[in-house]
């Protein structure tokens, strides 16, 4: 079976490696490497937390190459109050083997796509958009070679999450968002509301029930305990908001979405309150022709079962 070959771009955190599990076990799709940027943590711990998910994962060990250590124009923010200081819960985990691999992974991205057939490689990023801002930059024509993009970003069609606009990943460097935005290649952003809205968020049967299905389930819910902390108070309850997860599944099992529609999007970079909101067209005021896909909305049966397959654990109905 030919399988559809993938590069992972991450600030990786603990919903990250999540989503980067589910993607090295669903036997559908090849990562070619992964490529690391600062966001959630710094780009250096980033590498680090992905090698350690690629352990626990359990399969193959594709390279981990560092990619952009600052934002094109602004300082990093970080999200420590989500995930922790070092991304993974502060639990003290760490890779045993694995090593980054020699390499810029801006360049690594670029060689990648002269390298393969144009078309036939994917894009997923689970962070900030800084690594692909710079490759786009550097070489527009070889990044046309792109099949697609699909960004876990945008708020989608409801309010953000550090913002009353805007969403983590688009706002921590939003020029980066712009120049990805409006490069004209085909992309799909999905939206945080697509993690949370209609249900898709796990409940605490769920996280129970992947917390008790093994080894890997066990470390994928502990190192969201940050998370799962902060949304006692944010959601009255034990819940995980899982949005890189929901975009991983938008990616590569598309059966899981339930709302997704073309639109003309564009990222303000303002230095103002809306500063890293994404204006959604959703009644085509502008007439602007489309350039992105918002996934704003998935089944969450669907995505719930997928995620839990993927991870080998057993879905309470």
């Amino acid at each position: 079976m030919l399988k559809q070959k993938l590069i992972i771009d991450t600030d990786c955190g603990s919903d990250d490696a999540m989503a980067i599990a589910m993607a090295l076990r669903d036997p559908n799709y090849e990562i070619l490497f992964f490529t690391a940027v600062s966001g959630n943590v710094h780009r250096d711990q980033a590498a680090l937390n992905t090698l350690l998910t690629v352990e626990k994962a359990g399969t193959y060990e594709p390279p981990v190459y560092l990619g952009a250590a600052d934002m094109l124009l602004r300082d990093l923010a970080y999200a420590h109050e989500t995930h922790g200081d070092d991304g993974m819960g502060d639990l003290g985990f760490k890779p045993e083997h694995l090593k980054v691999s020699e390499g810029n992974g801006i360049l690594k991205i670029l060689e990648a796509l002269r390298d393969n057939e144009p078309q036939t490689v994917d894009i997923i990023t689970l962070g900030t958009l800084t690594n692909i801002a710079l490759a786009m930059r550097l070489e527009p024509e070889t990044m046309r070679r792109v099949r697609r993009i699909v960004a876990m970003g945008t708020a989608g069609l409801h309010p953000g999450n550090v913002s009353p606009v805007a969403e983590f990943n688009i706002w921590q460097d939003a020029e980066a968002a712009k120049i990805v935005t409006e490069f004209g290649i085909p992309l799909t952003y999905v939206g945080w509301d697509a993690c949370w809205v209609n249900g898709a968020m796990l409940d605490e049967k769920e996280i129970k029930a992947l917390h008790d299905s093994g080894p890997l389930g066990e470390f994928l819910v502990d190192c969201n305990k940050c998370l799962l902390e902060l949304n006692r108070e944010r959601f009255n309850g034990d819940y995980l908001d899982m949005a890189d997860p929901a975009a991983m599944a938008a990616a590569l099992h598309p059966q899981c979405i339930d709302i997704c529609d073309n639109y003309y999007c564009e990222v303000d970079t303002n230095k103002g309150p809306s500063y890293g909101g994404v204006l959604v067209d959703t009644f085509r005021f502008s007439g602007k022709e489309p350039n992105a896909y918002i996934v704003s909305q998935l089944k969450p049966k669907e995505f719930k079962r997928y995620l839990f397959e993927t991870l080998g654990a057993e879905y309470p109905e």
